[in-house]
């Protein structure tokens, strides 16, 4: 399996269970090749590869040299994205560059190349990793929102367009679970409890979540909420600022 982003944070701990799982575990890494390569020497078989996910050829590239050489590869995850500021009120064109790019075109090109290159016995599962925000928008992080909304839509397209019915195309959609942008830890407890459960959901509870679906037991084009239960409620800001309010 490939995970990109998987040096650091969600991805990270999405590579380790995968990797205590038996699986051979690719991590991409784009400027956190220490981390990459200390995770790797972590797991039972892993290797690390890097490229920069808002080069347009770069990505499918990374995807077809690795079908060349993987006799077996079931499982890419697209966890890999960035996460900038800006609002309903007044979008920034770089940061929505940028995030169209890395969140979604790439990611997009990803799962074509892999679904198109990709060699694997039982089926293979493309997995992108969106956010609840997509039942849940509020005005904050626009750009990103947006750009989360585009990966969703290519689920079911892709889904529709795989030419092996054993092949899944999935979604986990996430809550707040790790301090970001600049929250302090104190600030992230507080906001990521903002939920039906009142529990921090746990980059654990998302890479669980990809295990089962690396199963494929689902219908292709189905998305996995893990977010304790926030995507059901109306937030009128990010949980960031509702935090500090």
């Amino acid at each position: 399996m490939l995970v990109t982003g998987g040096a650091k944070r969600i991805g990270a701990a999405i590579a380790r269970a995968f990797g205590e799982a038996g699986w051979h575990v690719v991590i991409h890494y784009g400027r956190s090749r220490d981390q990459a390569e200390a995770l790797a020497a972590c797991l039972p078989s892993a290797e690390v590869v890097s490229c920069e996910l808002d080069d347009w050829a770069a990505g499918p590239a990374m995807i077809e040299n690795l079908a060349e050489r993987l006799g077996d590869w079931r499982v890419l995850i697209n966890c890999a994205g960035v996460f900038d500021l800006d609002t309903a009120q007044d979008l920034d064109p770089a940061t929505f560059q940028a995030a169209m790019r890395v969140n979604a075109g790439t990611p997009a090109r990803l799962g074509q190349a892999f679904l198109s290159h990709a060699r694997a016995s039982g089926g293979r599962r493309l997995i992108h990793v969106t956010d609840q925000k997509l039942l849940n928008p509020n005005p904050d992080f626009f750009s990103y929102t947006m750009s989360k909304h585009a990966l969703a839509a290519t689920i079911p397209m892709l889904s529709m367009a795989r030419g092996d019915a054993r092949d899944r195309v999935y979604g986990i959609a996430p809550g707040a679970i790790l301090a970001s942008h600049d929250q302090s830890e104190a600030e992230a407890d507080v906001s990521h409890r903002m939920n039906l459960l009142g529990r921090r959901a746990t980059p654990e509870d998302v890479a669980g979540a990809a295990l089962f679906l690396a199963g494929g037991w689902l219908a292709s084009g189905e998305t996995v909420y893990v977010d304790s239960g926030q995507h059901l409620l109306a937030q009128p800001r990010d949980v960031l600022f509702l935090a500090r309010q």
